[in-house]
């Protein structure tokens, strides 16, 4: 398969259509853009300082002993490695382990005070109005690649940039919230992305790996609702990475998964927003409309600065800068 992107300026801004193949899409723009991108240094401070706290917030969790992370800690630890390009750390350890297992353990570090960073998913200058929102809590991804892959913290640091871009664009343009889906999905379709990039999968591997996601690791907000929060709430972007880094490592290992999973008539995007929809928000519009497409144009940057722009601090801090 195949995407027709185009762009309104090639160095500036890639524009996915509805009408393509956007998994394809996404996977050969995070190619492109680890491969050449250039974003301007007050985007990669910025990202710095979006890591540097997220980190600060994840040891502090980890120092405290607080469940979930000193849960998964233990867990990590039984999936040991030794060789250096299979395995990475977690805050707080120098042993390494599987690489899904040390974001885990990070993701779930750095949300455990729901303190690091916020975004807000909104664009009214593309008309892209969706709202969604999410939080620093997977750059561990970057970290991990780059760790096995011997790359620098410069390329982590674009890859954290990427990440942030691939999940701030889809927070403009599709609210899981909407639907009762919980807001890391567009993070996992980012890690997916990104990770794949950075270890070496082919655009075709990153797509089904996006699918994978899209179609297997779908969570509802029951994570956050009921009479008591679970530590599943703090670990949701925690679990979901841990799942998007296992559908790469799939795919590069000869696994088939969905391709094309943005156009699937029966994935959440389509199922819930149309071409054919069938599932509909009460008193809600309903696209009945017969096309082989997803429900948004999808528009990422080069440049990362206008998402990166947008990004705003919790009031509840640990550190202020």
């Amino acid at each position: 398969s195949s995407s027709s992107s185009s762009s309104s300026s090639a160095a500036a801004a890639v524009v996915l259509p509805a009408s393509t193949n956007q998994a394809l899409g996404i996977a050969q723009y995070a190619i492109s853009f680890m491969n050449g991108s250039k974003p301007d240094d007050a985007v990669l401070e910025q990202t710095r300082r979006f890591y540097v706290d997220a980190s600060l917030c994840g040891t502090s969790a980890i120092a405290l002993k607080t469940n979930a992370p000193a849960v998964l800690a233990r867990e990590a630890l039984r999936y040991a490695v030794n060789d250096p390009t299979k395995g990475a750390t977690f805050l707080g350890s120098s042993t390494l382990v599987m690489p899904e297992k040390a974001a885990l353990v990070n993701g779930a570090a750095v949300r455990e005070w729901d303190s690091n960073g916020t975004n807000f998913g909104y664009n009214p200058a593309l008309n892209h109005t969706a709202g969604e929102f999410g939080h620093n809590d997977f750059y561990g991804v970057a970290v991990a690649a780059c760790q096995m892959t011997g790359r620098s913290g410069a390329d982590a640091l674009l890859a954290m940039a990427c990440i942030d871009e691939i999940r701030g664009r889809l927070a403009e343009v599709f609210s899981l919230k909407s639907y009762k889906v919980d807001h890391v999905v567009h993070g996992a379709i980012a890690s997916a992305a990104v990770y794949g990039t950075l270890m070496g999968a082919t655009a075709e591997q990153i797509e089904m790996a996006i699918g994978m996601v899209v179609a297997h690791h779908i969570p509802f907000r029951a994570i956050r609702a009921g009479k008591q929060l679970s530590d599943s709430k703090g670990s949701s972007a925690a679990i979901s990475t841990e799942a998007a880094m296992q559908c790469v490592h799939r795919t590069m290992d000869g696994f088939l998964g969905p391709r094309d999973i943005f156009r699937n008539p029966e994935a959440i995007f389509r199922l819930f927003e149309g071409p054919g929809q069938m599932l509909q928000k009460v008193d809600g519009p309903v696209n009945r409309e017969k096309a082989d497409a997803s429900p948004f144009d999808l528009h990422l940057s080069n440049s990362v600065r206008d998402y990166n722009n947008k990004k705003k601090k919790k009031k509840k801090r640990l550190e202020r800068w």
